[in-house]
């Protein structure tokens, strides 16, 4: 809760002490009224001629304490409102910066569903136990101190009532407290689980349909919510009963004043005594519910807090985590080299992995050159391309660029000479041009123009330019309207739009056929051949004619080298070739022209 406070601006701590000092003032109203209504009582009951005038007066008093106090509740609502609109918005803000500044290994461990969750379903328990809980936080002790203060100096038969009726809600206070509170903590997990079935089905949802799992999917679905709702049941069953009993301690409390307090009259003399009592009845009567209506509060808050802490608590756990990928310091290569990538000796594993994902693997690339890697699923390929831009860090070993560690670099600084397509085209909802021209870069110049050059370049500009709206076509969420060699080439288009000292092509062109697969690399390298390109890929046509290909094989290099070289010296590498192409065919490429 430090942190929340933390966020508050001195415009906010002036709210703040406004309802506080409206709260005071609205209490101190509520708890002068029953004196009034004390003075009114006793002079009806007194049945004086002259009493009528200083009824209407009372009265009137009476009524503006009511209507003093209406409006400061409304006040006190307006500022409690803006307050925790204010701390929400800041709240979501600061959650999705530092998811902005998670790695891989982050992401991975809090789960995109959860971080979704956070962010939103958390923010907003938040949000509504500040705008409710600045009323009656602040407002229920004040009023029971009080208002018990007031009540101790009436009967004390009236004060043992109160007590008994208090303590009651306490109790009742403490089962909540004990047996409802650690369900909340559930419930969120819980809600985590059903965001992560329901947003698995619908970025599934082709493979569901294809398979007809969607029974499957239902099942799935209905446990998680079965398990939520049996929960929420249990926690809401146990806060409905206090409803119920709010209204029988407050009925039995009035009972118990109204049995004292007829009993008490009855034993004295005369009736101006009786009609004295009679009006500290009604004031204590008035007293003591405010006592029952300052639990309540407290009850309310009981029924919000413990889930808005678990929120808190779930919130601070992101805010807390430092990303493991630290910005370096420089913003440029002091060493003069532009496009070179180098690994040294670089050995990797995930976190909390028993083994090495990738084992001592050297390479330098020269700028303009196309290194390329290829091997079985699970070699490590992926893995070794997406330490150049520090989606992850080397566990050993150095991975340079431009002659510098990545580690050095500011990660602005390092993407900026990246361009980087990855396994699965991720498109944003938006344009065609917004999708091309994505992202920011230091000199970068997304002009109309650039951005169809670099759609010709990715060989796109036929199924864009056949659209209606051409490059101001519509691009859902995900790119679900464009198909999947469509997405690639738009993929490729954006890095290319970037003019990067360095591309990164991870497995992007595989959704692409052979012809064109050869237009497109043909077009790079005339277009882009100053550039340095690391390509991950399974076909043999798409890497020939790198300059160097390594051959990984459970995370281990088990040869490098050109195409011909390693046809001679690789087993691995021809297993992979022979299963691709015939040795005719491989014969003919090595004799003559690399396609």
């Amino acid at each position: 809760m430090l942190r929340i406070l933390k966020m508050l601006k001195w415009k906010e701590w002036v709210y703040a002490a406004l309802a506080v000092g409206l709260i005071v003032a609205q209490v101190w109203l509520d708890l002068t009224l029953p004196d009034y209504m004390a003075t009114v009582t006793e002079l009806s009951v007194s049945g004086a001629a002259a009493a009528m005038g200083e009824i209407w007066k009372n009265g009137g008093i009476m009524l503006a304490c009511a209507l003093g106090s209406a409006l400061s509740s409304v006040a006190v609502g307006f500022f409690a409102a803006r307050l925790a609109a204010v701390v929400a918005f800041r709240m979501r803000a600061a959650v999705f910066g530092r998811v902005e500044s998670f790695s891989m290994a982050e992401i991975n461990r809090f789960s995109t569903a959860s971080l979704i969750t956070r962010t939103t379903n958390d923010v907003t328990q938040v949000q509504m136990v500040l705008s409710m809980g600045l009323q009656v936080v602040i407002k229920a002790p004040v009023l029971a101190v009080w208002a018990v203060c007031k009540i101790l100096s009436r009967q004390w038969q009236w004060s043992v009532a109160t007590a008994v009726a208090v303590a009651v809600m306490a109790a009742m206070m403490l089962f909540i407290l004990l047996a409802v509170f650690p369900k909340f903590r559930k419930i969120q997990k819980m809600t985590d689980d059903l965001n992560a079935v329901t947003r698995e089905n619908l970025t599934g949802v082709r493979v569901v349909r294809a398979y007809n799992a969607e029974e499957y999917q239902e099942r799935k679905f209905a446990k998680a919510n079965e398990e939520l709702t049996k929960t929420q049941l249990f926690t809401a069953r146990a806060m409905a009963i206090l409803a119920p009993v709010m209204t029988m301690i407050m009925s039995g409390l009035s009972l118990a004043i109204y049995w004292v307090g007829a009993y008490l009259i009855g034993e004295l003399p005369t009736g101006a005594e009786r009609a004295s009592l009679f009006g500290q009845m009604a004031a204590f009567s008035g007293y003591a519910m405010q006592v029952v209506m300052a639990f309540m509060m407290l009850t309310v808050i009981f029924i919000i807090l413990p889930r808005a802490m678990v929120s808190v608590r779930r919130i601070g756990e992101v805010l807390d985590t430092r990303p493991g990928i630290a910005d370096g310091a420089l913003a440029a290569s002091p060493t003069g080299e532009t496009g070179t990538v180098e690994f040294r000796n670089v050995s990797f594993r995930y976190p909390d992995a028993g083994g090495y994902v990738l084992k001592d693997l050297s390479f330098r690339a020269e700028k303009g050159q196309t290194v390329a890697f290829i091997g079985s699923t699970g070699s490590g390929k992926s893995t070794a391309v997406n330490l150049v831009p520090r989606f992850y860090d080397a566990t050993e070993g150095q991975v340079l660029v431009d002659g510098v560690d990545v580690r050095d670099y500011t990660l602005r600084a390092l993407h900026d000479k990246i361009g980087y397509v990855p396994q699965r085209a991720v498109m944003f909802s938006g344009t065609v041009e917004s999708n091309v021209a994505y992202g920011e870069k230091e000199g970068a110049d997304y002009t109309p123009d650039a951005v169809r050059e670099a759609v010709r370049i990715a060989q796109a500009a036929d199924f864009v330019e056949a659209k209606e709206d051409g490059y101001a076509s519509h691009v859902a969420q995900g790119g679900t309207n464009f198909s999947g060699g469509q997405k690639q080439r738009l993929a490729i288009a954006r890095a290319v739009c970037r003019r990067p000292e360095i591309f990164i092509f991870d497995d992007s062109f595989s959704a692409l056929d052979y012809k064109t697969d050869k237009l497109l690399r043909t077009a790079l390298k005339e277009e882009a051949g100053e550039a340095t390109s690391l390509i991950v890929a399974q076909r043999i046509g798409t890497i020939r004619d790198a300059d160097l290909i390594i051959v990984l094989d459970e995370g281990e290099v088990a040869g490098q080298g050109t195409h011909d070289e390693l046809m001679k010296s690789c087993e691995v590498y021809r297993e992979i070739a022979y299963s691709q192409l015939s040795k005719e065919e491989l014969e003919t490429s090595m004799g003559g022209d690399r396609t």
